[in-house]
C-alpha cells in the first residue's frame, strides 16, 4: 500500500483490533490501495486484562494476522517468532497453540512495522459530503476516503442487574489488574459460563489455601459446556458454510445464533479436566471452600456500602427456585457484546438494516445501502454465523474485502474447503 498520504483515501479503518490489523497488513504491500487506520489507545492491546499465566489461544498459530490469506507475508506469526529468536523453542515446543501474551506481543510487532496506522485517534463523527466519507476525530483531525472499514471490536458486557451497581466488581477485561485487591476478600463470587470464567476461577482456585477467601461460580448453564472442537465441525468456519449460513431465511439465522454458542464460546475441555484435578487434589485435605453453582440466573443485584458485600438474586432455573448469595468480591466474566459506534449517527440513512434494528451484513460484509462502501469486521454472528469472531476465518474476511476494495481478487479467495455439504 502507498506510503504517501493522499487523500481521500481509498479506505479507513476505524478501530484496531486483530481483524482491521490483519487488513492493515495485508494491505501494506497493495500499492494500488491508499488506506489509514485510526486508533483510540495509544499502542495495540488486546484483552490484557486476561493475561494469565499459561493461557493460550483456541486456535492454532495459522490463524494469525495473515498467513491463511497470503503464507508469504512477512507479518506472519512464524516470521514474528523468527525475529525474536524463538522460532526454535516454539517448534521444539510442539504446540500449535500460541499463549495469549505471545499473541498479543506479535500483534504489537506487527503494528509497529505498519506506516498506516495513527494511534491516539479517537473518532468522534463520520459524515457524508461531496461523495466521500469524512472522519473527525476528537483532537480535531479531519480525513477523507471513499469508504470505510468498522473494527471497533465488542466492548464488555454488563447484565443489566449490575449495571450503574457500585462499589469495586469488576468485568473479567480488568480482573488481572485488580487480582491482587480482590484476593483480600473474605469472598468472591464469579459470574460467566465461558473460557474466561474458567480460567479465572482455575486461577483464584490455585490460591484459595494461601489467601482463605470462600470461592463461588455461578453460571446459567446447566452444565460446563466444552468448546466443541472436531474436525467436521470446525468445517463450519468455510466459505461454504458462511454461503449456506447467510442465505438462509433471517428468522432461522437469528435462532441458530442462538443455538451455536458452543460452538466459540465454551471452554477448552483439558481446562475443564484441569479444574476438576485441582478441585481434587485440594479436597484430599478437606472440604473446600468453593461453590460451583450452574443453572442459576442471575436476576437482581444490589451494593451494601457499609459492609462493601454484594447480595445477587438468582434463580435455580431448572426448579424454578429463588434464592440469594452474598459476597464481597464480584467478578463478571459476561463476555462482550457489540454495541454500534455512536460515530456513525449522521450517516444512519445509510445504513442497512434487518428486520430486528440490526446491520444487514452483506454477504460481502457491506452494511451500507449501496452494498460496497462501508464494511463490518466482526459483529455478524447473525449473518455470517461463528466464522464472524473465529480469528481462522479473519484472513479470509480481509482477503474478501481487499478484492471488493479493488475490484478485483488480490488474495486468491477459496470457495470449497469443506467435505461436507451443508446445503441440498
Amino acid at each position: 500500500m502507498s506510503t504517501q498520504p493522499r487523500e481521500p483515501y481509498d479506505f479507513i479503518g476505524i478501530g484496531l483490533g486483530p481483524f482491521n490489523l490483519g487488513l492493515a497488513c495485508l494491505t501494506e504491500p497493495v500499492d494500488e490501495l491508499s488506506g489509514l487506520f485510526l486508533e483510540t489507545k495509544p499502542d495495540f492491546e488486546w484483552h490484557s486484562g486476561m493475561f494469565l499465566e499459561g493461557a493460550h489461544l483456541q486456535t492454532p498459530f495459522m490463524s494469525d494476522l495473515v498467513t491463511l490469506a497470503d503464507p508469504t507475508s512477512p507479518y506472519s506469526f512464524l516470521n514474528y517468532l523468527k525475529e525474536s529468536g524463538r522460532l526454535y523453542s516454539f517448534y521444539i515446543r510442539e504446540n500449535f497453540y500460541p499463549l495469549r501474551t505471545e499473541y498479543n506481543d506479535y500483534c504489537r510487532w506487527a503494528a509497529g512495522k505498519l506506516s498506516s496506522i495513527r494511534f491516539n485517534q479517537t473518532v468522534k463523527t463520520v459524515t457524508y459530503e461531496d461523495e466521500v466519507y469524512v472522519v473527525r476525530t476528537e483532537d480535531g483531525s479531519e480525513f477523507r476516503a471513499r469508504r470505510l472499514v468498522l473494527g471497533t471490536g465488542t466492548p464488555p458486557f454488563v447484565p443489566e442487574p449490575c449495571q450503574g451497581l457500585g462499589g469495586d466488581y469488576l468485568h473479567n477485561s480488568r480482573y488481572l489488574d485488580h487480582k491482587e485487591a480482590l484476593q483480600k476478600k473474605e469472598s468472591i463470587t464469579l459470574v460467566g459460563s465461558g473460557q474466561s470464567a474458567a480460567e479465572i476461577y482455575y486461577d483464584l482456585l490455585s490460591e484459595i489455601d494461601v489467601h482463605g477467601y470462600r470461592l463461588n461460580w455461578v453460571t446459567r448453564s446447566p452444565r460446563f459446556f466444552p468448546l466443541e472442537y472436531t474436525k467436521l465441525t470446525l468445517e463450519m468456519t468455510s466459505p461454504e458454510y458462511v454461503d449456506y449460513f447467510h442465505a438462509l431465511p433471517e428468522a432461522t439465522r437469528y435462532r441458530l445464533e442462538t443455538q451455536q454458542k458452543g460452538l466459540f464460546k465454551g471452554i477448552d475441555s483439558e481446562l475443564i479436566d484441569a479444574i476438576f484435578d485441582l478441585l481434587y487434589q485440594k479436597s484430599l485435605k478437606g472440604p473446600v471452600g468453593t461453590r460451583l453453582l450452574t443453572n442459576c440466573s442471575l436476576n437482581a443485584a444490589s451494593h451494601d456500602t457499609t459492609s462493601g458485600t454484594y447480595t445477587l438474586g438468582l434463580r435455580q432455573e431448572e426448579q424454578e427456585k429463588d434464592f440469594s448469595l452474598t459476597t464481597e468480591g464480584l467478578v463478571l466474566a459476561t463476555g462482550y457484546k457489540y454495541a454500534e459506534p455512536e460515530f456513525l449517527a449522521p450517516v444512519a440513512d445509510r445504513l442497512k438494516r434487518d428486520g430486528r434494528g440490526r446491520f444487514d451484513v452483506a454477504r460481502n460484509y457491506a452494511i451500507d445501502t449501496n452494498g460496497r462502501e462501508i464494511f463490518l469486521q466482526n459483529a455478524a454472528v447473525h449473518t455470517h454465523s461463528i466464522t464472524s469472531p473465529d480469528l481462522g476465518m479473519g484472513a479470509y474476511r480481509n482477503a474478501y474485502i481487499i478484492g471488493e476494495l479493488l475490484g478485483r481478487e488480490y488474495y486468491p479467495v477459496e470457495k470449497s474447503i469443506a467435505f461436507q455439504e451443508f446445503a441440498v
